[in-house]
Order: structure tokens, then sequence, then C-alpha cells
């Protein structure tokens, strides 16, 4: 199977981009570690790497590729420039642009039901990526939390759509995960969540499944919908601390994060896979949608 060099390319890649960075110095710390620690950035490349070249190799859609492309290099510069997060909105905004020119449908697909929207069905496909990928890189700052429900995400699409690019993915983001589960060893960077973030997007317009990726997006749109209300400035106003015991102490702000560390005591790695879990279970929810 042709699609499972994208794990094994993903794992050994992931290896050398993070002694590269780290040897570069681009690292960031690792703030919910009772200790000081730095960990090597912009491992997501190893993740974009590896989906352009066995994505070109089973000749997926050439069109994802490109966006998928795009939308990797705004990562880049957000990695390297440390851009707003209107900055980033509005880049993930040009990068995906060309959406207006793939989609030649005039519905959004809601499970069974059609919804006409004639000549704006372009504009909102196009708006349902740039989102898609700014509350996956919004969703984050946890060992294996990002990369890990992408992974999740992308295996529900593939079992829903059978699509070998979703197979890609997912198989490409396990091999990262290998090295970005507790404690991680590298980090994904927007390089990482922005681009994963716009290819499920374009993986589901592609797919027709445009409703059940939205349900799985529903911790990601809790988040926003939260973190607005401090407009987006919750760094500034305090971070998640961690305990002596290594439990977590929810920031000072509301965040879906915090909200599941305000209903439980739990340490980082726990906390990430009660997100696993709530992300497996809105795959069942979107998977039944199909049926």
């Amino acid at each position: 199977m042709i699609e499972a060099i994208s794990l094994i390319l993903s794992l050994i890649l992931t290896h050398y981009i993070a002694k590269a960075m780290m040897k570069a110095g681009i690292v960031g710390r690792d703030v919910h570690k009772p200790y000081e620690v730095f960990v090597p950035e912009m491992g997501g490349l190893a993740i974009v790497f590896s989906i352009l070249l066995v994505g070109l190799l089973t000749r997926s859609p050439g069109f994802i590729l490109i966006v998928f492309a795009l939308v990797s290099m705004v990562g880049i510069l957000d990695d390297l420039s440390n851009l707003p997060q209107s900055h980033k909105v509005i880049l993930s905004a040009l990068a995906t642009f060309p959406i207006m020119l793939w989609v030649k449908r005039e519905y959004v697909s809601l499970g069974e039901v059609k919804l006409y929207l004639g000549l704006i069905t372009p504009i909102v496909f196009w708006l349902y990526t740039i989102a898609s990928a700014n509350l996956v890189n919004m969703l984050a700052g946890f060992n294996g939390l990002e990369v890990g429900t992408s992974a999740i995400i992308f295996l529900f699409l593939y079992l829903m759509s059978g699509s070998k690019l979703s197979l890609i993915a997912f198989l490409a983001s396990l091999g990262f995960l290998w090295w970005n589960k507790y404690p991680a060893k590298v980090f994904p960077g927007d390089t990482g969540t922005l681009s994963l973030g716009a290819l499920m997007a374009l993986i589901a317009i592609e797919n027709h499944l445009e409703l059940p990726l939205a349900v799985m997006l529903i911790p990601h749109a809790i988040d926003f919908m939260l973190k607005i209300r401090v407009k987006f400035k919750g760094k500034q106003i305090g971070r998640t601390k961690v305990r002596e015991d290594g439990t977590l102490t929810p920031p000072p702000y509301l965040s879906f994060l915090g909200l599941i560390m305000r209903v439980k005591k739990v340490k980082e790695w726990e906390l990430v896979l009660y997100v696993w879990g709530i992300e497996i279970i809105l795959g069942i929810i979107g998977l039944s949608l199909l049926a």
C-alpha cells in the first residue's frame, strides 16, 4: 500500500527536522511542564512534505495539494515571524482563494439535504476552508493535541469517503505523533496546524462531507467563540499553569480546554486524551449522519 510511505517518511523526517530546528535555534518553550524545557518548532514541515510527496505518487487531486502547499507557506511565515491572529486569517484567505475557481457545484451538503446557494456556494466553501484552517490552529498548545485530533478527523474522513488523501494525511499525522506525543520531542508549529486544517476542509468539500467535518470541529468552534470574549489575547491575560503534582490550573479566561480543567483535575497527557476521546465520539456522530 503506497499510502503507508507517508507514515514511514513522516516518522523519519520529523526526527531529522527536529534536530535541524534545534541546531538552528528555532525552538519553543514547553510551558506546561513543571521544569524548563525547549522543544524544536516547525516540525509540521515533515507532515507537509510527506503528504505532498505521497499525494503526488498516488495522483491525488492536484488542486487540493496546491492549496495545501500554499497554506503551509503561511504557516512557515507565521512560525518564523509570529504573525498576529488577524494576519494569519488574511494570509490564509489569500492562500485558499483559488477555491473560488475550483468549486463547481451550487449546493452545500447537509447530510441527505442539499442546501442550494447558487453563485455564492464557492464563497461559502472558501470561508469554510479559512475557518477550518484557523480553528485547528487555535485549539493547540499541549503535547499531541493538534496533530492527534487531526489524525482522528482524517481517519473518520477516510472511513466516510475512502479518500486516499485522507488516509495519507492520517498516516503522516501518526508518524509525526510518535515524536509529538507527551512528552513532546517536537512541535508542529503553525506550519502543521494551519495546513492540516485547510486540508481536512478541502477533502470534506471534495467528498461532500461538509456537515460531518463541521461536527468534528465543534470543540474548535467552541474554543473560538469563548476566546472572542478576550479578543484572542489570552496569552497576555494569563496562561495555564502547572501545579507541583503535575496537574493543570486553568487559565484566567474561558476556553474549551479550560472548561475541561475546571470540571476535572487533569495532567497534560490526561487532558489530551479527553479531547481525543471527545473527537472520536464526534467522529462516530459524523459517521452516523451518512447512514
